[in-house]
């Protein structure tokens, strides 16, 4: 039984990565996601196509697949006043009518075969404020909470767009991406509660952890 649903509005990815000069930290990104059409892969921690270049701060297991909501990117389309296409946020997965900001860190969501678990948010970075060639982004982004999600994958399975997102299962502890968002740009009152979550990365877990103290 669903707790609650929504759809796969886009997939996207990064065919070829791109070249950067905002960081030196290396100077290609694959932060340019394109919809694509028909069956993709979500497996081995990635999904198939997909260029990921700073694998410091994307991919692997607890970054896996990069989840933004429409209805977010709406919002942003209203602030800055400018059309905003399905993966310019860098994100996998362009969904419609799940909340992600609101999204249990450990709650699970089906899509056809597939099995995604809720991780983490995503952080801004000098890159992604590059490539909207906006420098007050990291600020903005920051101030408003809408970060985005980043999901494991518990179970491999191919998806294309318009599949239904079932969310299967929800952590009782009740934090949030946001909560989690929040406390990591300085908003500490939840820190205890966030230290206890096992669903959380053990770079996470430490983190909180020693807050907490």
């Amino acid at each position: 039984m669903s707790i609650s649903s929504g759809k796969i509005l886009s997939i996207n990815i990064a065919p070829q990565s791109k070249a950067q000069s905002w960081t030196e930290s290396g100077n290609r990104t694959g932060v340019d996601k394109r919809s694509v059409e028909g069956l993709v892969l979500f497996g081995n921690d990635s999904v198939a196509g997909d260029n990921v270049v700073d694998l410091k701060h994307h991919g692997g297991y607890n970054k896996a697949v990069y989840a933004y909501a429409r209805e977010d990117a709406q919002w942003w389309e209203e602030k800055i006043g400018r059309e905003i296409a399905s993966g310019a946020f860098g994100e996998n997965l362009t969904t419609i009518g799940i909340d992600v900001t609101g999204a249990v860190i450990g709650e699970r969501w089906k899509i056809g075969d597939l099995i995604l678990e809720v991780a983490e948010p995503r952080i801004p970075c000098r890159v992604f404020a590059g490539f909207w060639e906006r420098p007050t982004l990291i600020k903005e982004f920051t101030e408003a909470n809408r970060p985005g999600a980043y999901l494991r994958i518990i179970e491999e399975a191919m998806i294309e767009r318009d599949a239904a997102i079932e969310v299967t299962s929800r952590p009782d502890h009740g934090i949030t991406i946001g909560d989690i968002y929040a406390a990591k740009s300085g908003a500490r009152v939840k820190i205890d509660a966030i230290a206890a979550i096992k669903e959380l990365s053990a770079e996470y877990q430490e983190w909180a952890q020693k807050l907490a103290r």
